[in-house]
């Protein structure tokens, strides 16, 4: 009896291939700060907030509304994120609520202590 050999199958669909992908030791990738540096160079030192207010302003300035408006949302993104902010005040009666309940949970943590 002779004894079969079983052949690795290959998936024609996918999967790891010898030699695919990227290198090991690439240093060949994209960067948002390589991308800003790049930026700034090719218009002569200007940052990218001063480039996306002037062109925004050409935007309004050619009336167009839908880049404005796309301008506005981009603008309006960022600032609100940046701003938003949340203020939480409590009334004297929720202060003494919440002291009440912290003293009563105190109390039966310490009750529990004592009978063990």
């Amino acid at each position: 009896m002779e004894k079969k050999i079983k052949e690795k199958k290959t998936d024609p669909r996918g999967g790891a291939r010898k030699g695919a992908g990227r290198p090991k030791g690439s240093t060949e990738y994209v960067t948002i700060g390589g991308l800003l540096d790049t930026l700034k160079k090719q218009s002569n030192g200007k940052n990218y907030e001063d480039l996306l207010v002037e062109d925004f302003l050409k935007a309004r300035t050619n009336n167009d509304s839908q880049l404005t408006v796309k301008y506005h949302n981009l603008i309006l993104n960022k600032v609100m994120n940046s701003l938003a902010k949340i203020e939480v005040t409590d009334s004297s009666d929720a202060v003494e609520m919440k002291q009440q309940a912290f003293a009563e949970a105190l109390a039966k943590m310490t009750e529990i202590k004592q009978d063990k």
